[in-house]
């Protein structure tokens, strides 16, 4: 979550005006992540979250992900869910960007979650897949495995300023993802940004996901391999293989992993920390100037590419056998 655009008071009371939503109580950024100006409002019904979508969300891509919230919310997974306006719209417009609100989630985001959270982690992420089943739509995922080589092309100077050198280590990584990326595996609606930040907790036990921005049409198990990177590494950069067991014995207990995406896990995890390193490169130095956000360092995931890379088979060790 960021603040890209800002939005005045008339112009908040011009959206809000097609909406049964009564008054604006409060209105404010939330200055977090890097992708949409998100903003919590309070009106005389209830808190809500307006999200603005900026210049990487694709407008031909909202309906598949207002749509896939709208089904999960009907399909008993917690998340949010869009408002519709008096005419049963969900995707309005607001200085010329698209944008909506969607229902205000309670709960807690971890910094630092531990072994306990991994499994419920694990175990919702497994709900949301089972959740997703049978939506109608269907998004390929733009930053998978086909595009990480041509994004590449145009980060890799960018990649040795940040460390000399790099440009090929990760030239030599993109051709062995490329060589060994493992095809028919089960597929459906995945996250596909599973991090502790966008998962809310209540008691130490899921409550809710939301952030489903870069949700598609994928390998079930790559998803896992996100929220492996994502949950499981200390700060140190040490991969917790504890918290990786738990991650994925919560998974399973919802949804057992076939023995082919087991011995997917490790190529799958390499390339989703492949993923993330990209895209943190690229927001390294495209942030727009005076945005409320600060971006994410790509070296953070520069280091998980290197422990993948030198333990391949690192994350099985989390994996039942």
């Amino acid at each position: 979550m960021a603040v890209y655009t800002d939005i005045t008071d008339d112009e908040l009371a011009a959206l809000l005006a097609d909406f049964d939503l009564g008054a604006p109580l409060s209105f404010k950024g939330i200055a977090e992540g890097v992708e949409n100006s998100n903003f919590l409002l309070e009106t005389e019904t209830g808190r809500y979250f307006l999200t603005v979508y900026e210049k990487r969300v694709r407008e031909e891509d909202l309906p598949f992900f207002l749509g896939l919230m709208r089904w999960l919310g009907e399909h008993g997974f917690p998340s949010a869910t869009p408002i519709a306006d008096r005419r049963g719209e969900i995707l309005k417009r607001v200085r010329g960007k698209p944008c909506a609100l969607v229902s205000f989630l309670s709960g807690l985001s971890v910094r630092r979650p531990g072994v306990a959270h991994c499994r419920e982690a694990g175990m919702s992420l497994a709900q949301l897949h089972l959740a997703g089943a049978g939506f109608p739509m269907r998004r390929e995922n733009d930053l998978g495995q086909p595009h990480w080589a041509p994004m590449f092309a145009g980060l890799q100077a960018q990649a040795d300023a940040l460390k000399p050198g790099l440009a090929a280590v990760i030239g030599r990584d993109l051709d062995h993802l490329g060589a060994a990326w493992p095809k028919g595996l089960p597929e459906g609606v995945i996250h596909a940004d599973y991090f502790p930040d966008n998962v809310f907790f209540q008691g130490g036990k899921f409550a809710a996901a939301f952030d489903f921005y870069f949700a598609c049409t994928d390998a079930l198990a790559y998803d896992v391999a996100v929220a492996l990177n994502a949950w499981c590494f200390e700060p140190d950069g040490s991969f917790n293989i504890t918290a990786a067991r738990a991650l994925v014995a919560g998974y399973e207990s919802v949804r057992p992993l076939s023995g082919a995406e087991r011995a997917a896990l490790p190529v799958l995890a390499h390339g989703a920390a492949m993923r993330f390193f990209l895209t943190r490169l690229h927001d390294w130095g495209a942030t727009p100037a005076g945005a409320l956000v600060k971006p994410k360092d790509p070296l953070e995931y520069e280091r998980k590419l290197a422990i993948h890379r030198a333990s391949p088979d690192l994350v099985l060790f989390g994996a039942a056998a």
